[in-house]
Order: C-alpha cells, then sequence, then structure tokens
C-alpha cells in the first residue's frame, strides 16, 4: 500500500492494528513477545515490512498498548452492564479489578508473554503507562471525578493492585487472586480512613499530586 492509498482510506491503520494483533495472538507464546513476533504478525496479517513499520513504529512496545487497550476495552463494556452507583466502594474497586482480569485472561498465554516482556527493566516505564492507563479507565467507570491529588493517589495505588493480582492469577490461579485481591482491597480502605484523617493543613495533597504527577508524566 503506498501512502496514498493509506491517506484515502482513514481507517487501514486501525484496520491493520487489529489485524496484526490477532496474528500475533496465537503466535505468542511459541515466539514470546518480541521484535520476531511483531514481523511474523505483520506477514499473517496481510502488510509488507514498509506497512508493518507504519503501523507500529515501536514494534513490540506498540503491539504490547494494543493488547493492554484490547482488554479495557473488553473489561469496560462488561463493566457497561454494572451499575457503578448501586455497589459500595470495595465492591466497586472488586468487580473493576475483576472484570479487567476476566478480559486479559481471554487472552492468557499471549498475556504472559507480554507481561514477562513488559517486567524487562527497559519496558518498565511502557509497563506503567498501560497500567495506569488501565486503572484510569475502571476510576472513571466507578464514578471518580477527583481533580486533585486523589486522582494521582487513586490511579497510583489501583495501578499496583491491577499488576499484583494479574501476576498472582497467572502464577498461582484464581483462588489466590481472589483472596490477594480483597486483601488489597483493605489495604485500599484503611488507607483512605487514614487519609481521611490527615489536616488540610498538612500539605500531604499538594506533595502527593506533584510527586505521583511526576511518575505519571516524568520530571520536567
Amino acid at each position: 500500500m503506498t501512502k496514498n492509498d493509506a491517506d484515502c482510506e482513514p481507517d487501514w491503520a486501525t484496520a491493520a492494528e487489529v489485524r496484526v494483533l490477532e496474528a500475533a495472538l496465537p503466535l505468542a507464546a511459541t515466539l514470546g513477545w518480541r521484535e520476531t513476533l511483531v514481523a511474523a504478525a505483520a506477514r499473517a496479517a496481510g502488510l509488507s515490512p514498509a506497512d508493518a513499520l507504519l503501523v507500529l513504529p515501536n514494534g513490540a512496545g506498540d503491539l504490547a498498548a494494543l493488547l493492554a487497550r484490547r482488554h479495557d476495552s473488553a473489561a469496560l463494556a462488561a463493566l457497561a452492564t454494572v451499575d457503578a452507583g448501586t455497589l459500595k466502594i470495595r465492591e466497586r474497586i472488586r468487580t473493576a479489578v475483576q472484570a479487567r482480569i476476566d478480559a486479559a485472561l481471554v487472552d492468557e498465554a499471549a498475556v504472559r508473554a507480554c507481561t514477562r516482556w513488559l517486567a524487562q527493566p527497559p519496558h518498565l516505564p511502557l509497563a506503567g503507562r498501560l497500567a495506569w492507563a488501565s486503572a484510569d479507565g475502571l476510576w472513571r467507570w466507578a464514578g471518580d471525578t477527583a481533580t486533585d491529588a486523589n486522582h494521582y493517589s487513586k490511579r497510583a495505588i489501583l495501578t499496583g493492585v491491577l499488576t499484583s493480582t494479574l501476576a498472582v492469577r497467572l502464577a498461582r490461579g484464581e483462588a489466590a487472586a481472589a483472596d490477594h485481591l480483597d486483601a488489597r482491597i483493605a489495604n485500599v480502605m484503611a488507607f483512605e480512613v487514614w487519609k481521611a484523617k490527615l489536616p488540610d493543613a498538612s500539605g500531604w495533597g499538594t506533595a502527593a499530586a506533584g510527586l505521583l504527577g511526576r511518575l505519571r508524566y516524568g520530571a520536567r
């Protein structure tokens, strides 16, 4: 496909991303999450090397982002049938995390390969950004509208809950993951109680917002 062809078909790149990801899923367990997988999936999706570079300029990193967004979308679609307003906050967290874990486990073999790749030191910043995006979507479903320090603290905490619960699910199974999730939710609720007791004048909110903002966007 030439550049002019792509310009005439605005959805070409989106459709190509879907094809490459679908082709990558059954190959990931064998090839691992690496550039070899990207190349093989692109070929299977009918893309030339030039088109593959156009669709996935960052290779395996872009493919990981596509997988994460696929599972975010699936989780939010499942949660769309749940009225968050009828649930207590701990139930909202449990329901949201479980929906995201369930979405990921549909592609378990690929998720295992991708998780191992993301756990490597060079890829940890990407892993953090993807987990943060997942947490942000889940908190928005739960009705969170905070724009102060709570916006950052809630997402930072849920990022840890999501990633650790998925790791336990993959390593030790469903029952262990459920126990782990319940324990982490208890930690979250205890933290919220502690935080509510802090005096406004402590400066905690301003300091936390600055710190978590730098963690999210990078030091400036």
